[in-house]
């Protein structure tokens, strides 16, 4: 099975760019109420995962008093604590299982390292389920 078929494309996923200022990070999740976005650079390429926790952290260790201190605050200077591994676009439905079950979602680059897009675990489980209920209603 091609993992094409649970992709949401990045045209249709929240993410940061790496050159963000604390924060743009912070109004952009606050706007799709995500805990954890993925970061790219301008280039394209996948740089890791932002979670509100480590932007949190971060506020906390800065001792920001003023939401407008973090335009100052790069968001390349914020310390991520979570790491969502990536899958290229060509592996096997058993592997993106697999680094699904420690993450929310699975951010998937292509052979030039470049964001194209997530699968979530929902994704995953809805369509196991619907093949259960059918076998189940089949057989």
């Amino acid at each position: 099975m091609n993992i094409l078929f649970f992709l949401k494309p990045k045209s249709e996923v929240a993410y940061l760019y790496d050159d963000y200022s604390l924060r743009q990070a912070l109004e952009k999740m606050e706007h799709y109420r995500y805990s954890a976005v993925p970061v790219i650079n301008r280039n394209g390429n996948y740089i890791g995962t932002m979670t509100e926790g480590d932007l949190l952290w971060s506020i906390k260790e800065l001792r920001l008093k003023d939401l407008y201190e973090a335009e100052n605050i790069p968001l390349k200077s914020i310390r991520r604590r979570w790491y969502n591994e990536p899958v290229n676009i060509q592996c096997n439905i058993e592997d993106l299982i697999q680094t699904s079950l420690n993450q929310n979602f699975v951010p998937v680059i292509d052979d030039n390292q470049t964001f194209i897009g997530i699968v979530t675990r929902r994704q995953i489980l809805k369509y196991f389920f619907r093949t259960y209920l059918e076998t189940k209603e089949g057989g």
